[in-house]
């Protein structure tokens, strides 16, 4: 039984405390949350105890740790508790800053550290199906990746100024599926931004719509489309074509059925964001999380995978601010 801490208690932090919950070889032992009544809340609800992050650190009765809090939190509190002996769990990124999060791995593995990185969308069930048939070489050689990912609305304007924009905190999963997609890494990057939703996002240094077309060094192509803005829900999707055909995975919706009438074709809607969509990932994810830790294995999404996906936002903000295709070369050296 892997024995958890959870530190930060939002949205998110909330998902993995559910998941924790369920998860057979999982115990959701301590929180550590600083706003009172959210943390009571939660306590209620499972039965966890309350300590501080230093505390959490010096327990001897937790295992691992699921760090929520704001990303300029996270590498400080990923080296405390490899340090500490713990296992870590990470939402991305580590760090806005390459330099950082490159320190920050030197740490995890001067102390022997698990680290990983929460990028869900690799575990979700139909985009491990769409990597099978990838696998089983269903379609032959994989010649172009497109990936649509578009939210429903925008965070909150304090939420960009923390998150490092779209590219860092949305994109940067995408990013994640290209790399797991692809056949090699990206070479190169151009990207292109816009502020269509809101001009107050753009008043406060982001973009709400983007797009980004990638290369590998054999020719292999990734196009990304984002918006913050889907009137119509929370919008998933992914095509890969290859050389003997193509698989793609479509949105999930409320319900799979769809109604016939003298109307035309009806379905319900789709799921209307994140923590809806991904409850499975999220649950797949933790559980292998958990396995790695037990079984003392290397996770799936590590460190490396983190700032391979953080400098690809970079080279797209790069490409925006220049009006150029860059190479990732220029980004990591």
């Amino acid at each position: 039984m892997i024995r958890f801490g959870v530190l930060g208690a939002g949205r998110i932090g909330q998902v993995h405390a559910k998941t924790i919950a369920t998860v057979s070889g999982a115990h959701f032992a301590a929180l550590a949350e600083p706003v009172d009544a959210v943390a009571k809340q939660v306590k209620a609800e499972f039965g966890c105890d309350l300590r501080s992050i230093d505390e959490i650190a010096a327990s001897d009765d937790i295992d691992a740790v699921v760090i929520c809090t704001p990303t300029d939190t996270h590498a400080d509190l990923i080296e405390q508790f490899c340090r500490a002996g713990k296992a870590v769990f990470c939402e991305k990124p580590i760090d806005l800053n390459l330099a950082r999060v490159r320190a920050c791995l030197d740490v995890v593995t001067d102390v022997g550290g698990t680290l990983m990185l929460g990028f869900q969308r690799r575990f979700d069930p139909d985009f491990n199906a769409l990597k099978d048939a990838i696998d089983a070489g269903q379609i032959g050689e994989v010649e172009m990746v497109t990936l649509t990912s578009r939210d429903p609305g925008a965070p909150p304007l304090d939420y960009i100024d923390r998150s490092g924009g779209i590219f860092r905190d949305m994109t940067i999963h995408d990013f994640d599926v290209a790399r797991w997609l692809l056949p090699e890494e990206v070479d190169a990057v151009f990207a292109t931004a816009s502020v269509l939703t809101d001009p107050a996002i753009g008043d406060h240094g982001d973009f709400d719509s983007a797009n980004v077309v990638m290369r590998t060094a054999s020719g292999a192509q990734c196009t990304i489309t984002n918006t913050r803005r889907a009137a119509y829900g929370y919008d998933q999707r992914i095509e890969v074509h290859g050389s003997k055909g193509s698989v793609s995975a479509q949105n999930t919706h409320k319900a799979n059925v769809v109604i016939a009438d003298a109307n035309g074709y009806h379905q319900p809607p789709l799921l209307d964001f994140f923590m809806t969509r991904y409850t499975a990932a999220y649950a797949n994810e933790i559980e292998a999380f958990v396995r790695a830790v037990t079984n003392k294995t290397p996770p799936p999404t590590t460190g490396l995978d983190g700032l391979r996906a953080l400098a690809m936002a970079e080279a797209a903000l790069l490409s925006v601010k220049e009006k150029r295709e860059v190479a990732m070369s220029e980004i990591l050296g």
